[in-house]
């Protein structure tokens, strides 16, 4: 038998224990304390009562931000999610991008700046809960939407349906993902609260089984939390599942927009899913930014109406690479390099004055002080580089690849590379041999842009807009070359399944089609790149030269590397290279004038820049401190 005193102590050890238990749960569920802990207990999870969002039981509203760490370098994942929660913040929204995961069919990649799993348990130390958005199709002004360019190989394929070779491939990548995403949702003591089943299909709609398809794809693998779906306004209605929670996305409150939803589900929270917080970019076009004092009264509106929201972009980063999307309305038009968005933060994660309009605003609603945010990295001016040595394409060719042999012109996603997954993005060059010169006509098969050459000789281009050429008279054989960049996969609208990029079509002389190919891949891996540096025919470059050519220089970094962006003025369109990194594209049409490059990608000491540039080089780049992504125009 114990003493009296031993069960005095036993008292108060068991109402201490009480009392901290009920400030876990205080701190649990307050807006701004929010912290995913890995407590016992978890069963319920996020739920709809009553129109309003419960989690574990207790009313819960959602305060997300959207970021996409396939955009951001994952040594600043952390800094973008506690900037994140000194906005005021409880929940992290991204996608998951397909195509990077499985660049090449039946081959995965979680690792490094895809590891998915570390950056969602990062998100969960850092007291955040997440809705993860993983697809299969994202859109997000990404390529084709985060899909492989590989399932285009099939004549046939109809994306984003119930064709068989289509759900057989998102099969395979389900059964790759979930067991990553499965083990980190709430009720197994993960930060993920609520998943979303495929993303805007009310605007594409084009088989009524597909959205039932991917909640079963989704619950049969294991994910056990609030299904939602998302959507604008008119796709709302067409883009509903059974079992899932519709969300909507705007940037313009228009009168009733939120009582809309009523309309399509009963007694249910309201959630915007995508408060568009700015707007992308196009190529030719203007840079857009959307008022923060507009943005930030709308956001006061929806939270006055008693919905939870999430901002689309928080975030945005950059689209590195190859990785652009495009829009394809009335015309073509790709996005640019850079997905600053105008967002709450900047492409290299600097405050704007959103971000504190925005941490006024919810450090209001939720009465208690945030954290304090943290403090901003530097960015270095490292001054003018010199690009001293160039190789031409036609003198690196032979050294480096290995044509593919073809009677017809092969589309890039059909090319024989890559383990029979084709080539994805870059450039593609065709050669053949005519004889005299005369009328070139692309039937409208050039995708995107394609220069023109004979031998050497530049000619002209062939685009959207412009299918003929006409080329100059000579004596004997002589090679036509068509270089033709694939500038960015349509990533929204009903024209996914039309694609493919290179040539994909005959393109014709004096009527005749063009025959005997050779074919260059040149998408510029890695591994190329590699080769690129080792290959034998770099010189000094001469006081004028065009493309296409490589150039490289050398930036010296005396201390600790720092952000910078890159100016490329007096150079036309191509890409830069840094240690390897590939930044992305750059275009004299704007509006983006500068390249954001990320001080983790930068050593201490010698670092090489290597250009890709198709016609005007310049002698020198500058590094600055300051981004400059054009002449802005307010969103309308």
């Amino acid at each position: 038998m114990w003493p009296c005193g031993g069960r005095r102590q036993r008292r108060l050890g068991s109402v201490a224990l009480l009392i901290f238990v009920l400030w876990l749960l205080l701190r649990r569920f307050n807006w701004s304390e929010l912290i995913p802990l890995r407590l016992w207990g978890r069963t319920l999870g996020l739920q709809t009562e009553n129109s309003q969002f419960l989690l574990e039981g207790m009313p819960f509203r959602i305060f997300g931000g959207s970021m996409h760490y396939f955009r951001v370098p994952r040594e600043y994942w952390e800094d973008r999610m506690l900037k994140m929660k000194a906005c005021g913040l409880n929940t992290l929204t991204t996608y998951v991008p397909w195509n990077l995961h499985e660049q090449e069919r039946g081959k995965f990649d979680f690792s490094r700046n895809l590891d998915l799993e570390a950056f969602l348990s990062l998100a969960a130390k850092n007291g955040l809960w997440v809705i993860l958005r993983p697809g299969p199709y994202i859109c997000s002004e990404w390529d084709l939407g985060g899909l492989p360019s590989w399932l285009l190989q099939d004549p046939e394929m109809q994306l984003r349906t119930t064709y068989k070779g289509f759900i057989e491939a998102v099969d395979a990548y389900f059964d790759h993902l979930m067991p990553i995403v499965v083990p980190l949702q709430y009720k197994k003591g993960g930060p993920i609260i609520a998943v979303q089943v495929e993303n805007e299909y009310g605007s594409y709609a084009k088989d009524p089984n597909y959205m039932t398809y991917v909640k079963m794809a989704l619950l049969n693998r294991g994910i056990v939390e609030l299904l939602m779906t998302s959507d604008n306004k008119n796709g709302l209605s067409f883009g509903l599942v059974e079992g899932a929670l519709a969300t909507v996305n705007f940037q313009k409150l228009e009168p009733g927009l939120l009582k809309y939803l009523d309309t399509v589900q009963r007694d249910q929270p309201k959630m915007v899913m995508e408060y568009w917080t700015g707007w992308f970019d196009n190529w030719g076009g203007p840079h857009y930014v959307f008022d923060a004092d507009e943005m930030v009264n709308t956001v006061a509106s929806i939270l006055k109406l008693g919905a939870s929201i999430n901002l689309y972009m928080f975030h945005g980063g950059t689209n590195f690479g190859f990785m652009n999307g495009a829009l394809e309305a009335d015309e073509y038009k790709s996005d640019v390099t850079s997905y600053d968005y105008d967002a709450v933060l900047t492409e290299a994660g600097d405050y704007t004055s959103k971000f504190f309009k925005l941490r006024q605003l919810f450090s209001m609603i939720i009465g208690q002080p945030l954290p304090l945010p943290p403090m901003i990295e530097s960015k270095a001016s490292y001054g003018a580089i010199l690009l001293h040595q160039y190789i031409s394409l036609w003198d690196a060719l032979p050294s480096l690849l290995q044509p593919i042999k073809s009677e017809f012109p092969i589309n890039m996603e059909n090319l024989h590379l890559n383990d029979s997954s084709g080539q994805s993005y870059g450039y593609v060059l065709y050669e053949t041999v005519i004889f005299g010169g005369g009328h070139l006509h692309s039937r409208d098969h050039v995708r995107d842009r394609a220069q023109v050459f004979v031998n050497t000789m530049y000619v002209g281009e062939l685009d959207y807009n412009t299918v003929e050429l006409s080329l100059p008279e000579g004596q004997g054989f002589r090679q036509l070359r068509l270089l033709v960049e694939n500038r960015g996969r349509v990533n929204y609208g009903l024209a996914l399944n039309e694609q493919r990029k290179g040539l994909i079509g005959d393109v014709f002389l004096n009527k005749t089609p063009l025959r005997n190919f050779k074919i260059y891949s040149l998408e510029m891996k890695p591994g190329f790149m590699k080769s690129l540096r080792h290959t034998a025919g770099w010189s000094a470059v001469p006081d004028y030269f065009v493309g296409p050519a490589f150039f490289r220089g050398r930036l010296w970094i005396e201390h600790q590397p720092q952000d910078t962006f890159l100016k490329l003025q007096g150079w036309e369109k191509g890409v830069v290279f840094v240690n390897g990194q590939n930044l992305g594209r750059y275009w004299k049409i704007g509006p983006q004038e500068t390249l954001y490059l990320p001080g983790p990608w930068l050593w201490k000491g010698s670092n090489e820049i290597v250009i890709f540039e198709e016609r005007t080089a310049g002698r020198i780049i500058q590094s600055v401190d300051i981004p400059y992504l054009g002449r802005t125009q307010y969103v309308d």
